[in-house]
């Protein structure tokens, strides 16, 4: 909250995440699509926090099996676990922005049983 100060800055939540720096690199060139690492554009320690949050939320994914964490899980059976910790964290940072932006608390949506 104290580094973005105005939430209006950004058109989306994709906008923002891509400011903090955890979207792929592209080095596409002749229609040929190629990603690369994560950019590390925009502020170093609110990334840095991020992605040490998705780390700490994968290690307690991992041990308890719950209705939320099935889309980690899903995605950690596909990859390791340094590309899921930065995946969610970019989720993170967009809902966020979705936060910020509406100007409301966040609420968990969750999945029906």
């Amino acid at each position: 909250m104290a580094t973005v100060t105005d939430p209006a800055c950004f058109r989306s939540g994709r906008e923002f995440a891509a400011w903090l720096g955890l979207v792929p690199r592209q080095n596409s060139s002749g229609g040929k699509e190629r990603l690369g690492r994560i950019t590390k554009q925009g502020d170093r320690y609110i990334r840095r926090l991020l992605v040490i949050g998705a780390t700490a939320v994968i290690r307690y994914a991992r041990r308890k099996t719950t209705v939320e964490g099935r889309w980690l899980n899903q995605l950690l059976d596909r990859r390791c676990a340094r590309v899921a910790s930065v995946a969610l964290a970019n989720k993170t940072a967009r809902i966020v922005w979705a936060v910020l932006a509406r100007g409301e608390t966040y609420r968990a949506i969750h999945a029906a049983a």
